[in-house]
């Protein structure tokens, strides 16, 4: 298998722009019609996805170690899509169609051993990854909505009881999915793990999002939710007492950040803990009254809220990283940076011209979705293309 050779031809391939995933999703659903269902209704941002993930695994084939850890996650993920052993073939088949088809007559027998070859792989680790998960965890688990709290046009609070424990650490994303929506957004749990295995999750409606959507518009207490298994560790805490903290939370990042706090109370490990709550305007700190409580009960824990629009500084908008880095010196402690990719970016590139070390910041990673363990574990290897997600 020539790695070399298989990036060269998938450059020439890629260079087709949204045709190239367009033809691959339409000769795989004439070819195997069943498969369709598998997927969401609108595949728009599916075929952005299916090119990006494609183009990393072309890029790391010869890199057998890192490439295997991509793939494992991913197979392991795509369980709850109800991806079986049997599909891979199916894939498979398109997939070198797909590639025959825009190369053209650059297509040689040579091309199609390689391209044989590492599918062979991709498929041979994706199912084996998926096999040994089942027998860890369920591909998803059935959650009942316990509480559905609105607090704005376009924010919820969810209260989760999944029918069987599922265990995360905080600061770790659920993919959460409606049985209506066949699609799945990943989010953090705004608490650390309860002995009554409840989970609360905050939701902001996203435009043309189906599920934020369908969780914040169209849910009620009593309905049913499905939840993927935990995945990440970018955000979780390192060890237990070990540095004191500053997190900077914007919008629904105060989320995770949420549930790191309640980590630390857990632990009554004396850590100091620097909190700068972030939003547009004094009306869009949806969770006050818990952050507040926290405050309350927590000595270690400092609270500033900071509101971004200030109608007598108009044109200017100010970030948490901005009041933060203004009001004194935390290069001692670990900095953790939740929200948009906007607010993120900016947080760290403000942190960074500070002079914090990048071993300090602790953030999903800015400037692109994520969307399963898959694109996680492409980003802590440093391998992960900017601006794009994972795969489904």
């Amino acid at each position: 298998m020539d790695a070399a050779r298989l990036t060269r031809s998938w450059n020439l391939v890629a260079a087709h722009g949204d045709q190239v995933p367009l033809y691959f999703y339409s000769t795989l659903f004439l070819s195997h019609p069943e498969i369709r269902q598998m997927f969401p209704t609108n595949m728009a941002r599916q075929r952005d996805r299916l090119v990006t993930a494609l183009g990393h695994i072309v890029s790391q084939v010869d890199q057998a170690d890192r490439l295997a850890g991509f793939l494992r996650d991913l197979g392991a993920d795509h369980r709850k899509f109800a991806v079986r052993a049997e599909h891979y073939p199916a894939v498979g088949e398109a997939l070198l169609a797909t590639v025959r088809h825009f190369l053209a007559d650059q297509w040689t027998d040579d091309l199609a051993r390689d391209w044989a070859a590492a599918y062979g792989l991709v498929a041979r680790v994706m199912t084996e990854a998926a096999q040994a998960a089942e027998e860890v965890s369920p591909p998803w688990w059935v959650a009942e909505i316990v509480a559905h709290d609105r607090r704005g046009f376009d924010v919820a609070v969810l209260t989760l009881r999944p029918q069987y424990l599922l265990p995360f650490t905080a600061g770790q994303s659920i993919g959460v999915s409606h049985p209506a929506v066949r699609s799945w957004r990943y989010y953090s749990p705004a608490n650390a793990p309860r002995a009554d295995g409840t989970i609360e999750v905050h939701v902001r409606a996203a435009p043309g999002g189906a599920v934020s959507s369908r969780l914040v518009y169209g849910c009620a207490a009593g309905d049913q939710v499905h939840l993927a298994a935990p995945v990440g560790d970018r955000l979780t805490l390192r060890a237990a007492g070990s540095a004191d903290l500053l997190l900077l939370a914007a919008g629904t990042g105060w989320a995770p950040v949420k549930a790191l706090v309640e980590q630390v109370a857990g632990e009554g490990s004396g850590r100091r803990v620097a909190l700068y709550v972030g939003a547009r305007s004094r009306s869009e700190f949806y969770d006050a009254d818990a952050i507040d409580k926290l405050a309350s009960a927590c000595p270690w824990l400092t609270v500033s809220y900071v509101v971004g629009v200030d109608l007598a500084r108009p044109g200017e908008f100010v970030h948490p990283v901005d009041r933060a880095l203004a009001d004194g010196d935390w290069r001692a402690r670990q900095v953790y940076v939740c929200g948009s990719d906007a607010a993120v970016a900016h947080a760290v590139a403000a942190l960074t011209r500070a002079g914090y070390h990048a071993g300090q910041i602790h953030h999903e990673g800015s400037g692109a979705q994520w969307y399963g363990p898959a694109w996680r574990t492409a980003v802590r290897a440093g391998t992960a293309p900017d601006g794009s997600g994972g795969v489904r």
